[in-house]
């Protein structure tokens, strides 16, 4: 009878730690990928520095709301794609290894820079 409601009361508590691990497991599974965003404006990039995921591949957005055109360039990440005014890009990038990658505007690149971190 006491083993009987000593395996009762184990199976009571895996069954709750079991709940309460699962939801949460499930929740990060189910999170969307990151998509990066970049803005260039007034020649520079906006934000100027972003954190996107290691080891998986993503899509970066790029929009140039200047009146000129400009080029997202990366030689740590070879990479090299020309943005139209008003206009935006896509580009697919990694699985990246954990690290800071630079990146910059090509047309100005005394302004336009930015750093990548893949955490």
């Amino acid at each position: 009878m006491l083993l009987k409601k000593f395996l009762r009361f184990m199976l009571c508590c895996s069954a709750l730690i079991f709940a309460a691990y699962v939801p949460a497991a499930l929740a990060e599974d189910a999170a969307p990928p990151a998509e990066p965003h970049l803005d260039i404006q007034n020649h520079r990039y906006v934000p100027d520095h972003i954190t996107v995921p290691a080891g998986v591949k993503f899509k970066l957005t790029v929009k140039n709301n200047d009146s000129s055109p400009e080029e997202f360039e990366s030689f740590d990440l070879d990479r090299e794609k020309i943005v139209a005014p008003g206009q935006e890009i896509t580009v697919f990038l990694g699985p990246l290894d954990p690290g800071d990658y630079k990146f910059f505007g090509d047309f100005h690149q005394d302004t336009a820079q930015g750093v990548m971190t893949a955490k």
